[in-house]
């Protein structure tokens, strides 16, 4: 899942529309493209190591912040615990620094650049700042579950500017029938997104564990198993309505597919994990990197989408001929 979201700049989404030789604004932007795709594939994994790191219970394995015992590397006492929070930290602060780097490249290259990718780079930019404050007291408050939550909404939402970044950047062949589906791509995405931090809070304040032991929570529980239903209506509308579209992008249908795969195996481990009480570790941990990933799906393709759609009117606002033959295809009901 991880490779398909990073793979788009060659075989999803190229179509063989790079230059020969490359200008400086080429260069450019496959500098900040290269870089804002990377980033996005490492929050990823560290929203993986994130959840691995909770449901082993090790978020206070180091007690202090932002050093662990006191060090930088913690080899006294370090064990599987304690090297995943140590981890999670390390690639965040990779996270943090690289992001860093993608502010500034925007800001040094904007004359070469889009107006638009220095104010996009400087929110991803603050959302990562304040995703380390979160992490701070997720340590120094003691787990607190509106923190903790907070913190994967943050993540969430860095990944999905990093994401767009990206799927704005790549090189993309317009066909301009994407009509309705930009607004099904982002309907789908706001629901999934909102379903990730009902899921999230389920994780948080241990949900299912206190609902099956106690009848406690079980409200917290039951919003995010039926939550399922609008999100998974939203991504089944947006993948049958593109594949009975022959005439939309390849790419939004490779695209599609891809939520299709992912909504599946999403759900397939839901259920697995719930049957199983959440006691196999691997199977939480998949849950949230296939649900955060389904999200990158539908993150990229309502971007481009949009960009589809944007061609179009473009092309056909700047050529009267094709906005006169376009007006031919109307209905003449009612006219003499």
């Amino acid at each position: 899942m991880i490779e398909s979201l990073l793979s788009v700049s060659s075989a999803i989404f190229s179509d063989g529309l790079a230059p020969a030789s490359p200008s400086p604004e080429h260069r450019a932007l496959g500098q900040a493209r290269w870089l804002a795709g990377r980033l996005a594939g490492a929050t990823l994994i560290l929203m993986a190591i994130g959840s691995a790191t909770r449901v082993m219970n090790a978020g206070l394995a180091c007690p202090d912040w932002p050093l662990c015992y006191g060090q930088l590397v913690p080899s006294q006492q370090m064990n599987l615990q304690v090297f995943l929070e140590w981890f999670h930290r390390l690639d965040a602060s990779l996270v943090g620094f690289g992001t860093l780097g993608l502010a500034g490249l925007s800001l040094w290259k904007r004359r070469l650049l889009p107006g638009w990718l220095p104010w996009a780079s400087l929110l991803a930019l603050g959302l990562v700042m304040f995703q380390g404050v979160l992490g701070a007291l997720t340590v120094t408050e003691l787990l607190r579950f509106d923190i903790v939550t907070a913190h994967l909404a943050t993540a969430l939402l860095f990944f999905s500017v990093l994401l767009s970044i990206f799927a704005v950047l790549i090189p993309y062949r317009a066909v301009g029938s994407a009509g309705r589906l930009r607004w099904l791509g982002l309907v789908a995405a706001v629901l999934v997104y909102g379903q990730s931090l009902l899921g999230g809070l389920v994780a948080s304040q241990w949900a299912l564990h206190q609902c099956l032991a106690g009848s406690q929570l079980c409200g917290v529980m039951n919003r995010h198993v039926w939550g399922v239903v609008p999100s998974s209506l939203a991504v089944l509308a947006l993948v049958v309505t593109t594949l009975r579209m022959p005439a939309v992008s390849p790419v939004l249908q490779r695209l599609a597919k891809g939520a299709a795969i992912a909504l599946t195996t999403q759900a397939g481990l839901g259920i697995a994990a719930f049957k199983l009480r959440l006691q196999v570790e691997p199977l939480t941990v998949s849950h949230q990197l296939v649900g955060a990933s389904l999200l990158g799906l539908l993150i990229s393709f309502t971007i481009l989408a949009w960009r589809d759609q944007l061609a179009a009117a473009k092309v056909v606002h700047s050529n009267p001929v094709l906005a006169v033959a376009s007006s031919d295809d109307l209905p003449t009901q009612g006219m003499a």
